[in-house]
């Protein structure tokens, strides 16, 4: 099954709403970052890939029609390279807001991993956070989470995306702009529910206790 949707915004932009939206839509199943929760032993190959021992990207994401967020922002490239038909959504936000989310949310937790973290923390935790700090702290941001430079990587980011993808393929979007943009974007009626709003940093760790 070939990707027909590809997040291309990094964490913090309202990717676990997009994937939700993305699902609602018919573009599901996607893959998130919690997809690891259900899937053991995608972080030791998320790892395998960031450390060059593998490539072989497809045996993760093998079912799925769409992806957002970390780890699979993490190739955006050959994804897009890989599904010339799917469209790209870049999930963006004002730098000093997602900074201010990221920096009360998953920044906390790869610090405390990267310093040792807990003692008793369990394997299946740790094995997690390992994929984690390599892809995120350190693939990402250069093992840099001081505001200066992570809001330099977060934009840099994104102007990369907005310079290396076709505009008929690409979408800048703001989870804020609701069903409208995505949907004529996608070419699908926009529901009659709500969009789907969660995963706010004032709920962060109530929803996702063992989350990255």
């Amino acid at each position: 099954m070939s990707l027909e949707v590809i997040g291309a915004g990094l964490g913090r932009t309202g990717t676990l709403s997009l994937k939700l939206a993305l699902e609602q839509l018919g573009f599901g199943p996607c893959y998130h970052m919690i997809e690891t929760r259900t899937h053991p032993g995608h972080d030791d190959m998320w790892l395998a890939l960031a450390s060059g021992k593998s490539n072989d990207w497809r045996a993760i994401l093998h079912g799925y029609r769409s992806t957002v967020d970390w780890p699979a922002v993490f190739i955006w490239k050959e994804l897009i390279a890989a599904n010339p038909d799917a469209k790209v959504v870049l999930t963006v936000r004002d730098p000093e807001s997602w900074y201010e989310s990221a920096s009360k949310t998953i920044f906390p937790r790869m610090l405390a991993y990267e310093a040792g973290g807990p003692p008793d923390a369990d394997p299946a935790r740790r094995d997690h956070m390992r994929m984690v700090n390599a892809i995120v702290l350190r693939k990402a941001f250069g093992g840099d989470l001081g505001r200066d430079h992570a809001i330099r990587v977060f934009n840099a980011h994104n102007e990369e995306v907005r310079r290396t993808v076709p505009p008929e393929r690409l979408l800048v979007y703001e989870v804020g702009q609701g069903w409208e943009p995505l949907c004529a974007f996608l070419g699908v009626p926009i529901p009659e529910s709500p969009y789907p709003k969660v995963n706010f940093t004032s709920d962060f760790a109530q929803r996702f206790p063992d989350a990255q």
